[in-house]
């Protein structure tokens, strides 16, 4: 090896260094395909529910008691998914952070979280806010952008293809405005199928090879 070569390695032994310490590089892709199967299971079970409303609300018309079940039911539906999707998300970056010999939660991982959240926890508040008016026609549209925000915010602290994601989920959302009534389709693509091909290719282009770089 010649004085060259040892200048390049050293160079990038610094520049992977300085990666490491300001941006959380230990997400893993299987985060994002388990997140995209638990969507579309939930997907599948809410579509049955709706169907099922329905046809009860074309022999029976609108009872109280229905649409409260179907409110509920959609709410804890909800509620699984999204902790199966944040338990799995935390084990596969957990057992990929080990590999790298990195820690879990430091200084980026923190900055990465609030940074993430702020939007989201934004986005939850306003959609609270729009179903104490019982208005229901913009929020599949608004989880989605706001989801969309939280990731493109949060993709300064870790690797940069988050924001892709992000950026896709926000045309989404917006694409969904102008199709209301079929929120729940744009849902199953935006946290399901998208989840899944950015969770395959963050696979390919990180974990498949363990010698691959950061």
């Amino acid at each position: 090896m010649d004085v060259r070569e040892q200048h390049l390695d050293a160079l990038q032994d610094i520049r992977k260094m300085m990666q490491r310490s300001s941006r959380f590089i230990s997400l893993s892709g299987l985060s994002g395909i388990a997140a995209g199967i638990w969507a579309l299971i939930g997907a599948y079970f809410a579509h049955d529910w709706i169907e099922e409303y329905y046809t009860n609300y074309a022999h029976e018309g609108y009872t109280g008691r229905n649409f409260t079940g179907l409110r509920t039911n959609l709410f804890l539906l909800a509620s699984a998914v999204a902790g199966l999707a944040l338990i799995t998300a935390l084990y596969f970056t957990w057992r990929r952070a080990g590999k790298n010999k990195l820690p879990l939660w430091d200084h980026t991982s923190k900055q990465l979280v609030i940074n993430t959240v702020i939007p989201m926890i934004t986005g939850g508040l306003f959609i609270i806010a729009m179903l104490q008016y019982s208005e229901w026609r913009f929020v599949a549209p608004a989880c989605l952008v706001f989801y969309g925000l939280g990731l493109v915010n949060g993709s300064r602290y870790t690797l940069s293809d988050i924001r892709y994601l992000g950026f896709s989920e926000i045309a989404l959302g917006l694409i969904n405005t102008q199709f209301i009534g079929y929120g729940l389709y744009f849902w199953a693509i935006g946290f399901g199928v998208l989840h899944i091909i950015y969770g395959f290719v963050m696979w390919w282009k990180y974990e498949r090879n363990p010698d691959s770089k950061n």
